[in-house]
């Protein structure tokens, strides 16, 4: 930490020696330990080295930006003279600016070092499980990995973080066969800080290999009906994605697109959700310390019991638009947990689709999504019948949240984030 420390100390000084009349650096180390399989055998193991230094530096409001994978003096000296030259070039923007010092800490995320060995024994277990319990599953690419990162974060304002984090890491690619007939490739990855469960048990990994068996063979819709569907985990981005994206980001809010730009403290959604960002979450592994532009994170409420609590704005975001800045850098997303287990949740549908994958466009600033349902099934009366074929959904996610159906008592953890089932209502579902 000593090391990357004083190349943080030393880019800051060449930047105000240049004419940085603000400036800011964040440098990196990072080592990943890799094992990879390929159609299920062990196919390489390596080990990645990764340096980073990230510069920004203000001159009469005008702002340069440059990122390096180069520490040595050399690098560092050509890398401030072009953000310099970069900042001199550009526009002033009173909105710019960087973070005030506050109380300086260092923060350790680190595990006690990489178990390689129990990181082979478990995917190896991972391998093994899965063909003998799965025996119609085709495992494509599989990695496991353990990671160390170390980093600073220092600015001309006097401000000085530091983090050291460990984490363990697996992703699979796979799909189902029965003779002839296949699925598409499903793919799933979860984050950890211990090898204490089997890869198969963590977050949704049993879940979705049982789905794929199922979805070998696939009917299509008959027609179209406006119905309930319920969002699983894996397909939450469809969602929550869409009102980050169209109603609380910051480029949707400077460009003034937002539906919610000035809808702080009013009800935007049904009382049953909450929707946060919790950075500190003992669930979150690698949980953030300090947001990209110097501040320490906290956790915080996008929106409590359907009221609208804050935007996800960064320091220039809120320069911008003269609204409050978030608390952290909008990740590791939870949404509270309701108060229906899943399978009440299945028996409330009459008509409808459980959808694990989406496919479509980007969505409209209003709120409207439409694409393609993939690894999802129907729901009949109450009951998961068969898996569909690849299917057209559309609504409007403005209206969705208005009236939220239920969410589940049920979350995953994957360590990325908190997320249950939601059922929501006024779905368009498109067949043949």
């Amino acid at each position: 930490m000593a090391e990357i420390t004083s190349i943080a100390e030393y880019a800051m000084d060449e930047l105000k020696k240049a004419g940085a009349q603000k400036a800011a650096c964040t440098v990196s180390q990072s080592k990943t330990d890799e094992l990879n399989i390929e159609a299920g055998k062990f196919s390489l193991m390596r080990t990645l080295f990764s340096d980073n230094l990230h510069m920004k530096a203000l001159v009469d409001g005008k702002k340069g930006t440059i990122s390096v994978n180069k520490l040595d003096k050399a690098s560092i000296n050509e890398a401030v003279a072009d953000t310099i030259a970069l900042a001199k070039s550009g526009t002033a923007d009173a909105a710019e600016d960087i973070a005030p010092l506050a109380e300086n800490k260092q923060f350790d995320q680190t595990i006690g070092g990489a178990n390689m060995d129990k990181l082979f024994s478990r995917t190896k277990d991972f391998v093994d499980q899965t063909t003998d319990e799965f025996p119609k599953i085709i495992l494509g690419e599989c990695s496991s990995q353990f990671s160390n990162t170390n980093f600073v974060h220092v600015n001309s304002n006097g401000v000085n973080f530091s983090n050291s984090l460990e984490y363990y890491h697996m992703s699979s690619m796979f799909s189902a066969k029965d003779g002839t007939e296949s699925t598409s490739f499903y793919g799933y990855g979860t984050i950890m800080n211990s090898l204490n469960t089997p890869f198969i048990d963590v977050g949704l990994q049993r879940t979705l290999l049982e789905e794929a068996v199922n979805s070998i063979k696939t009917r299509m819709v008959e027609g179209k009906f406006v119905g309930k569907v319920i969002v699983t985990p894996t397909c939450a981005d469809m969602l929550w994605g869409t009102v980050m994206g169209c109603f609380l980001s910051e480029y949707s809010l400077i460009s003034g697109t937002s539906r919610w730009k000035d809808s702080l403290g009013e009800k935007v959604a049904d009382k049953q959700l909450t929707f946060s960002a919790i950075a500190h979450n003992p669930d979150i592994v690698l949980g953030e310390k300090i947001t990209g532009d110097g501040f320490e994170s906290q956790n915080f409420d996008f929106i409590k019991d359907g009221i609208l609590q804050s935007y996800g704005l960064s320091l220039y975001g809120a320069n911008k638009t003269g609204k409050p800045r978030s608390l952290n850098s909008s990740g590791s997303w939870a949404i509270a947990p309701g108060e229906t287990s899943l399978a009440d949740m299945i028996k409330s549908v009459d008509k409808g689709i459980i959808i694990g994958r989406f496919s479509g466009a980007s969505p409209g600033p209003s709120g409207d999504v439409s694409g393609v349902a993939k690894n999802s099934f129907l729901i009949e009366n109450g009951k998961v019948t068969d898996a569909l074929g690849e299917t057209m959904i559309s609504f409007n996610v403005f209206d969705v949240i208005q009236e939220i159906v239920a969410i589940s008592k049920e979350r995953v953890v994957d360590g990325y984030s908190l997320m249950p089932w939601c059922c929501v209502d006024g779905v368009t579902v498109s067949g043949k």
